[in-house]
């Protein structure tokens, strides 16, 4: 009875050993297990690590490119303005030495005419006195005379006028230049002027003096020599000045009437009828820029009395 006892115990004893070492084996398995999966994680968390740098790497480097850049571009836009600044103010410069060589010439030609018509006049008194004391032969001789001066007087006009169709011509090209200068320079002007309103002040320029050399222009003689080119350059100058949004009103022949933005200067004159005002000079032309006004019109206004 107790050998049969022990030997139940001893078998017992061996089963349980028995299933202890093969849960020991699947708990060293599932250790393996989970070290393999250990390594493996480690191995994709380092593969992942070292994406990641490169990543950051990338990035470093992009953004020290982008600076580059940014640094880059600030400098071409300062050199930009800087060169726009130095074209506007040799521009103005110019503006101003035309406008003085102008001023004198238009003083001299206003001198140089009045002395020939004094002149003439003079010449024509004098010759009047004698046509009543002298001869048939000498009303001849006053007649050659007179037509020699008359002659002398419209060769002079016609130098005069010449004269003036150079000196606008010269202002032509150096308006012309200007426009072509400013219109290299797009991004850099609407960059300096992002924050501010737009400057005018050349555009108004060019407008006064499209007004007034077409005004000079339409008072020659149409076989003044150059006429015909300026005309066409005072065109081409116009053409632009409308590309660029601007607009010079033509009011002149226009009935005036006292709800126009103007401002006015009044006539009479006995060649309209009674109380009919009309716009027969303009001083300084009405520019729109996009429709908008930005400079009113300054007029002579003849009421017929």
């Amino acid at each position: 009875m107790k050998k049969l006892l022990l030997l139940t115990l001893m078998m017992f004893s061996f089963f349980s050993f028995s299933q202890r070492k093969s849960e020991i084996n699947i708990q060293r398995q599932e250790i393996e297990k989970l070290k393999i999966n250990q390594l493996s994680q480690k191995a994709k968390i380092e593969k992942n690590s070292h994406q990641i740098s490169l990543q950051k790497k990338a990035i470093d480097s992009l953004e020290s490119l982008l600076l580059a850049e940014q640094q880059s571009n600030r400098k071409l836009s300062e050199e930009l303005n800087t060169k726009i600044q130095t074209t506007d103010n040799s521009a103005k410069e110019g503006f101003a030495k035309m406008d003085k060589n102008i001023s004198s010439s238009r003083i001299f030609w206003i001198i140089g005419l009045l002395a020939t018509a004094l002149l003439g006049y003079l010449l024509y008194t004098l010759l009047g006195k004698k046509i009543n004391t002298s001869s048939s032969t000498w009303e001849q001789k006053l007649k050659s005379d007179r037509s020699a001066l008359e002659i002398q007087i419209q060769n002079t006009k016609k130098s005069l006028e010449e004269e003036s169709v150079k000196l606008d011509s010269k202002l032509v090209e150096l308006l012309e230049t200007q426009q072509k200068l400013a219109n290299q320079n797009p991004a850099a002007s609407s960059a300096s002027a992002s924050n501010a309103e737009p400057d005018h002040s050349f555009a108004l320029k060019v407008a006064d003096e499209i007004v007034r050399i077409q005004k000079n222009i339409q008072q020659m003689d149409a076989s003044t020599k150059g006429l015909k080119q300026l005309s066409a350059s005072v065109k081409r100058i116009q053409e632009n000045f409308i590309s660029q949004g601007y607009e010079v009103v033509d009011m002149l022949g226009n009935e005036y009437n006292d709800g126009m933005k103007v401002i006015a200067n009044f006539v009479s004159t006995d060649d309209l009828p009674t109380g009919k005002q009309v716009i027969t000079r303009i001083i300084k032309p009405q520019v729109n820029f996009q429709n908008e006004m930005i400079q009113a019109a300054q007029i002579e206004v003849s009421v017929g009395e």
